[in-house]
């Protein structure tokens, strides 16, 4: 019997007349509706035809969580007083609950992308929903685009809503050509807001890392709200590790039970937190809790502020979830959840202050996640760089040119078209990440579909961190069971064993890696557990294949150091293959969370696409080294000395040591070499072209025009120390214009003074060129020497001790203004040299009064 009276009370009814005439009219429209309305609930009932006068219709819904779509499936059919599996089914990736007269089914996106791919058309479906559209989960955003591309060229009739729990909705409406946007308005309850933040300062999240003391202050929050509040607390966390802390933290509460609520989560506890309690409960839960699912009794929202977010490192090659702050809309969907039946409040552990500095929404994963799934599904769909897509925003260039090589290197798409091969589509069906696609289906090959379909589901959900960083030890422990891990770990086994039917038998396969029986290796003997655990993670993860360095250090194939626990059973092994890494706070290396040992052979052969051979020249430790190297990527395998190295890759090493140190370390560099250089770098700051650059960056730009043949017949270091750089640098004059001939006239390397002296000018500050000579030497000079048509020299007039006197760019002034005060304070010091009292017009001289005869 139909619950009438439940659906009675939900508000999103009242939208439902608009949103049938959207859909008769346009085809599409876009329904914002916060949590609670029943958007997720009675809007595919009344579509389908199953509740009101409406014609029966097949709806689908998609969801993007498998605990969200099971829960809505319940909720409906709940509704209709039925049992999952008549009027209403759901299919999740290894569960399908639908019944043969289903008229509504709840998918996550990961399966609607798979049926979409399988049967363009949708053949059966009238309508489809996108629920929680505003996550902007990277499956949601393919799902539309594919689903438009069907609307606008093989199925018009075909009717989409997309569904958002926020009023951020305009985006979509634009993606759905313009599609209406019905609102509906929720029964509001007051909502106060407590802002709850650390008494002392936490660190900020890293990585997975979370400050326990962030978590020890969620907890104390949690207690005070018991304390101050009725009702439940729903208390969101980043993840489960977190949920686990602050769960233990929190201990045995009187008379309050503490439930925890993610992804991974027994589905018998998922149905506990969902259908309500007798007493007063405290939830700790993930995102999950955010917008696709109502917890009924929640009068508190406790938020620690935090979310995960997918991550790629492509310079690393590192993927994984990242914990950031939570944006403003998540803050607002947890908040929301406490006002759902009654009045609430939300404790938030951060300060007031900091909340306009969140970012407004969640960070589409387009733009930040791993895209080689996503180029995946864009190549089977016949757009290999998903240009033609209807996508809220474009994939990023770098993301999508990293996804495609990774794609090539796998043979899922051709490397000249980017379309993809038969055995691409074959990946893209399995419903896996493309490297482990590629990892079940060659693993199966050679050792064993049951062995490969194991070890890959180990890998598509990281085990719990209590199973250790070892991934035979982690596989042992998934297959004792006895906890939520181990059995969905045995449905995905028995879910990828089916996949592999008919493609790979359970004996071992052939001998690319090698059969039972074969050599031992520091991975256990071929054919041994050890053996193919690495030989499934290599496979999945080339370039993440690891050479030790010794004291539990490592170096992997893409250049990145990786180290293990001091207490690991990886410790010693030779070779590695690592499964999942990340990054300490503060570290240059990365921390192994999962892996197992491999032999150098087994390395070899599954990072083959990573090997090369050849000679390598290059510019280290401060000369040139040659040598022959076998590489695996960053590992080196095998180095040789190069006796004759190829003249050309020795040029371009000394160049790289040029740039490295610059000419003027490298070359050997006279006194008069260095004068040179800088009188050419002072006439081109004044006068610019024909007169060269003398910066390194410029001279390296034109090291053919100077350094040659000098450079090209050099072998080492010691052959450009003898390259006389004065010699080379008179080669950049500007001959061919004739002012080359001007250089002593524009720069003179010495300037004549009245006593007859050629004194050296300094250019070492080429802004300003000096000239430093005894103060008698200029008597009777009345103006600054110049240079370089008109740039005034800076006169450093010395003592007779050589010290300076004075300075000055203007030496009338100097005589007129400045010279009757040095006068006064030298010539008692230095009374045998003259000192004037009209230096304009006496004699300059080198030296004292009786040398010259009288007296000043």
């Amino acid at each position: 019997m139909i619950r009438t009276d439940a659906l009675d009370q939900l508000p999103v009814r009242t939208a439902l007349p608009a949103l049938r005439d959207a859909l008769r009219r346009h085809g599409a429209a876009v329904l914002c509706a916060p949590p609670g309305t029943g958007k997720t609930t009675l809007v595919p009932l009344v579509l389908a035809g199953l509740v009101g006068d409406g014609p029966a219709r097949r709806v689908v819904v998609a969801e993007p969580r498998r605990i969200a779509a099971r829960a809505a499936a319940r909720r409906m059919a709940w509704l209709l007083g039925e049992r999952v599996g008549g009027s209403v089914g759901f299919t999740v990736r290894g569960e399908r609950v639908v019944g043969a007269h289903a008229r509504v089914e709840v998918v996550t996106t990961g399966v609607l992308l798979q049926r979409l791919q399988r049967d363009q058309e949708l053949g059966g479906v009238d309508v489809v929903v996108l629920d929680e559209c505003h996550e902007r989960h990277l499956d949601a955003d393919t799902v539309a685009a594919f689903l438009m591309d069907v609307r606008a060229a093989l199925r018009p009739e075909l009717r989409l809503v997309a569904a958002s729990a926020t009023t951020d909705a305009q985006g979509w409406a634009r993606l759905l050509d313009d599609a209406p946007v019905v609102e509906a308005a929720a029964v509001t309850h007051p909502l106060e807001v407590v802002w709850a933040p650390p008494t002392r300062p936490v660190r900020p999240p890293h990585g997975m890392r979370v400050d326990p003391a962030l978590l020890t202050h969620v907890a104390s929050v949690v207690r005070r709200a018991l304390a101050e509040r009725s009702g439940d607390v729903l208390c969101f966390l980043p993840g489960v590790g977190e949920i686990a802390r602050v769960a233990g933290q929190l201990g045995a509460l009187d008379g309050v039970e503490v439930l925890q609520v993610h992804g991974r989560a027994p589905a018998a506890v998922q149905d506990a937190v969902l259908s309500g309690g007798q007493g007063r409960r405290v939830v700790l839960a993930t995102a999950v809790a955010e917008s696709s699912l109502t917890v009924p009794g929640v009068r508190v929202v406790v938020d620690s502020g935090l979310a995960r977010e997918p991550r790629t490192d492509h310079a690393r090659g590192l993927s994984a979830l990242t914990t950031v702050r939570a944006s403003q809309a998540a803050g607002r969907q947890r908040a929301g959840r406490a006002g759902r039946e009654a009045p609430g409040a939300v404790y938030r552990c951060w300060a007031e202050a900091e909340d306009g500095q969140l970012p407004r929404f969640p960070a589409p994963e387009i733009k930040v996640a791993d895209l080689a799934a996503f180029a995946l599904q864009a190549a089977c769909w016949g757009d290999p760089d998903a240009s033609g897509l209807a996508l809220l925003d474009p994939p990023p260039g770098g993301a999508m040119a990293a996804a495609r090589e990774v794609l090539s290197a796998i043979g899922a798409v051709d490397p000249a078209t980017g379309r993809v091969t038969e055995r691409g589509v074959r990946m893209s069906r399995l419903g896996l990440h493309p490297r482990l696609a590629r990892a079940l289906l060659d693993g199966a090959e050679l050792i064993g579909a049951r062995r490969a379909a194991e070890l890959v589901a180990l890998l598509s959900e990281e085990p719990p961190r209590e199973y250790g960083d070892d991934l035979v030890a982690a596989w042992h422990a998934a297959r004792r069971g006895g906890d939520a891990y181990g059995a969905r770990w045995q449905k995905e086994t028995r879910r990828l064993t089916a996949a592999l039917t008919g493609r790979a038998t359970e004996g071992r396969g052939g001998g690319a890696v090698g059969g039972p029986g074969g050599p031992s290796g520091p991975g256990g003997p071929v054919g041994s557990e050890e053996h193919d655990a690495g030989v499934v993670v290599a496979l999945a993860f080339p370039e993440r294949v690891a050479r030790a360095r010794g004291a539990g250090a490592f170096l992997m194939a893409s250049g990145t150091a990786a180290e293990v626990g001091a207490g690991s059973p990886l410790h010693g092994a030779t070779w590695l293959a690592v499964a999942v890494a990340d990054r300490p706070v503060g570290s240059a290396r990365a921390r192994v969370r999962l892996g197992a040992p491999v032999d150098e052979d087994t390395a070899r052969r599954t990072a083959a696409a990573l090997y090369t051979e050849g000679e390598e020249v290059v510019w280290a430790g401060g000369d040139v080294v040659a040598r022959q190297v076998e590489r695996l990527g960053a590992v080196e395998l095998a180095v040789r000395p190069l006796r004759r190295p190829d003249a050309a890759l020795v040029r371009a090493a000394l160049l790289d040591g040029l740039r490295q140190e610059g000419a003027g370390r490298l070359l050997r560099w006279t006194a008069d070499a260095e004068v040179l250089r800088q009188r050419l770098a002072f006439l081109h700051g004044r006068l610019g072209a024909p007169w060269p650059s003398m910066a390194d960056d410029a001279l390296h730009a034109r090291v053919a025009e100077w350094l040659e043949p000098e450079l090209s017949k050099a072998r080492k270091r010691a052959d450009l120390a003898r390259v006389d750089a004065g010699q080379a640098l008179r080669r950049l004059l500007p001959w061919a214009t004739g002012d080359a001939a001007r250089l002593d006239e524009l720069a003179p390397e010495r300037i004549e003074v009245p006593s007859g002296s050629r004194v050296r000018v300094d250019y070492a500050n080429p802004e300003q060129p000096v000239l430093a000579v005894k103060l008698q030497e200029m008597f009777g000079l009345a103006q600054t020497p110049r240079i370089a048509d008109d740039v005034p020299l800076l006169v450093h007039l010395l003592s007779p001790a050589g010290r300076p006197a004075a300075v000055t760019a203007d030496l009338a002034s100097f005589w007129r203004d400045g010279y009757r005060g040095v006068r006064a304070e030298l010539r008692g010091r230095y009374p045998k040299h003259p000192w004037p009292e009209d230096p304009a017009t006496a004699k300059p001289t080198r030296r004292t009064n009786r040398a010259a005869g009288g007296r000043g």
